[in-house]
């Protein structure tokens, strides 16, 4: 059964850890709390807010409070829904005004562009929400990388340690399981998409190996047809 869809993660797989921990989480942590401030109102920031007080069990919470329980989910890099939506709103801010760009790696620059060339679809997931995945590609140092994508996953669509995530996103995708190469450089993850049928590629950029999967150090050393 032959690749049709490859599905990557970002952090660590398509980008610098060092960029999401170093530049996108300062920045939001900096910047969010003004932000949420200002736009509480907002319909879309309300949703989120309210999303917030429901998650931490504390419906009363007012503005400040939400502030400081999103704070610290900044500090202990919790996955939460609500978290990654108002970092994603922030961010294009941050985006919009030239003061972020997204770094994607040459390497995964010039593999992207080359399989969307001989026709796979490319996906995304990764617990950055869409509207963070979108930024980061479409506000690459490389460009645009926007149209090389088909879609893009997040939390929404399940926890990426969760095999049934996979299996929701197979479905999304409408080819078989086997069909789609899943990339990432955690083991947890690589293990959930191979239960649910997909084919596997750890990235470990500082080399060793990421349990019984096939790994590589770099993009360029990923080759579809061979899976």
């Amino acid at each position: 059964m032959s690749i049709k869809a490859i599905l990557t993660d970002i952090e660590g797989t398509t980008s610098a850890v060092s960029f999401v921990f170093d530049v996108l989480f300062p920045y939001a942590a900096e910047h969010l709390p003004e932000f949420v401030r200002q736009n509480a109102s907002r319909a879309d920031v309300a949703e989120q807010l309210d999303a917030v007080r429901r998650d931490s069990n504390e419906p009363q919470a007012d503005v400040e409070r939400v502030v400081e329980i999103l704070l610290s989910w900044i500090a202990e890099d919790r996955k939460a829904t609500p978290l990654k939506a108002l970092q994603g709103m922030v961010w294009a801010q941050g985006y919009q005004a030239g003061q972020l760009k997204g770094h994607v790696y040459p390497d995964a620059v010039e593999a992207l562009q080359r399989w969307h060339a001989a026709g796979y679809q490319l996906f995304v997931y990764s617990s950055g929400s869409i509207q963070a995945q979108k930024l980061i590609f479409g506000c690459s140092e490389a460009g645009d990388l926007t149209p090389l994508f088909s879609g893009y996953f997040d939390t929404t669509s399940g926890p990426k340690r969760a095999a049934q995530s996979y299996r929701h996103i197979q479905q999304a995708i409408g080819v078989d399981a086997g069909e789609i190469l899943f990339l990432s450089d955690i083991v947890e993850e690589l293990d959930a998409a191979q239960s649910a049928g997909l084919k596997t590629c750890g990235l470990a950029r500082e080399g060793g190996e990421l349990g019984s999967h096939i790994t590589v150090d770099i993009f360029t050393g990923i080759e579809p047809e061979a899976f």
